[in-house]
């Protein structure tokens, strides 16, 4: 500073005006021209990182671009105190608000990288990845900007004068007192870190429970709630804490879809029975879209009270819910033609009703009486 005030003391003498007032225009007019610089030369370095095959450069020049820009503010801020006698009295206050700001925009630098990351790792280019990875990343993420803002935020403390020491004594024994007061709000912040760190489900999958009236697409997974759109489209908000007492079922992560079916043929057909059998588990075996690793079985079962019931259990290789009923319509559509083709049909319940001729009838003196 000294430095900059001799070199532009001449400047104030043929100005005559003083030479903190040149050195504070000078110190503004170097903000406004470095603002300016950084912004052109972030922009330039963002086209050419956007030619590169790596998008990590585009991760850093978004973490950076604007917290570098606030940090020369507060450098030339800082600069500028020695140039007001008038602040002398708040000099102090002034330099642990300029620690304040410089930390902040450390934690602010620090959060816009991990947000960055995170983004970077679940953006689509790098492929389709399993709701379990995205959970796990968004876990890691949220934890980390956490404990980046915990420590800036006693970081700042401790710069502004707060005895830090006292502060956590005083929370130990406050947050007795307050985890009593706050123990829905807090079981409900564990029961959305056991989902961070579990990963029952992410955002995306299909879930239901079979012990409350929970089924939908997650929307979010929040700290304290998530979010849920039900199939009518009806936005289901559940606590996090009901997660860690009902079970949750998660068909988005099914390997198949099942196909499980009895169908009864008429008893007249028992003939072909064993034909149809035959017939039907050969055309599983090869269907395309059956997968033929998992369980096939065809098989007569059952004498029915109006049919002979065969079943089919087998799995397809799709597990997309609307691709399923098509593949399961061909199937069935598959099975019905099989048994018109072998001049049998399906059956339908029906009653039998023997009447015995030899049976006692009533005389004429009988009906008179």
């Amino acid at each position: 500073m000294l430095f900059l005030r001799d070199l532009l003391e001449p400047i104030a003498g043929v100005l005559h005006v003083p030479t903190d007032s040149v050195v504070f225009t000078a110190l503004l007019l170097v903000g406004i021209t470095g603002h300016y610089t950084i912004y052109r030369v972030v922009k330039g370095l963002t086209i050419a990182a956007d030619r590169t095959e790596t998008r990590w450069d585009d991760v850093f020049l978004y973490s950076v671009f604007p917290p570098i820009q606030w940090v020369m503010w507060v450098i030339l801020g800082l600069l500028s105190l020695s140039l007001f006698n008038v602040l002398d009295g708040i000099r102090e206050a002034l330099l642990r608000l300029s620690d304040t700001a410089i930390l902040s925009l450390v934690g602010w630098l620090a959060h816009r990288l991990s947000r960055g990351i995170e983004e970077e790792l679940l953006s689509e280019h790098r492929g389709a990845l399993e709701s379990g990875e995205r959970a796990t990343i968004n876990a890691v993420a949220r934890l980390s900007r956490i404990v980046i803002w915990a420590i800036a935020g006693i970081m700042i403390l401790q710069s502004l004068g707060v005895s830090v020491s006292g502060l956590l004594a005083f929370g130990g024994v406050g947050g007795i007192a307050v985890g009593f007061a706050a123990k829905d709000l807090l079981a409900n912040f564990l029961g959305g870190l056991s989902i961070f760190l579990d990963r029952p489900f992410a955002v995306g999958d299909w879930i239901r429970s079979p012990d409350r009236e929970v089924e939908g697409t997650v929307e979010n997974v929040g700290w304290r709630i998530t979010r849920i759109r039900t199939f009518d489209q009806r936005p289901l908000y559940v606590p996090n804490s009901v997660f860690s007492t009902v079970a949750i079922e998660n068909p988005s992560r099914m390997r198949n879809r099942r196909i499980y079916e009895t169908i009864g043929v008429r008893y007249s057909d028992s003939a072909v029975m064993a034909e149809i059998v035959s017939e039907v588990e050969a055309m599983l075996r090869g269907h395309g879209e059956i997968d033929q690793s998992r369980t096939l079985i065809v098989n007569f079962v059952s004498f029915g009270s109006s049919s002979l019931d065969f079943f089919i259990y087998t799995f397809t290789r799709t597990t997309d819910w609307v691709t399923y009923h098509g593949v399961k319509q061909e199937i069935l559509l598959n099975i019905l033609e099989i048994i018109e083709r072998m001049g049998a049909d399906i059956a339908f319940p029906t009653r039998t009703v023997l009447l015995d001729p030899g049976g006692p009838r009533l005389g004429a003196d009988d009906r008179d009486a």
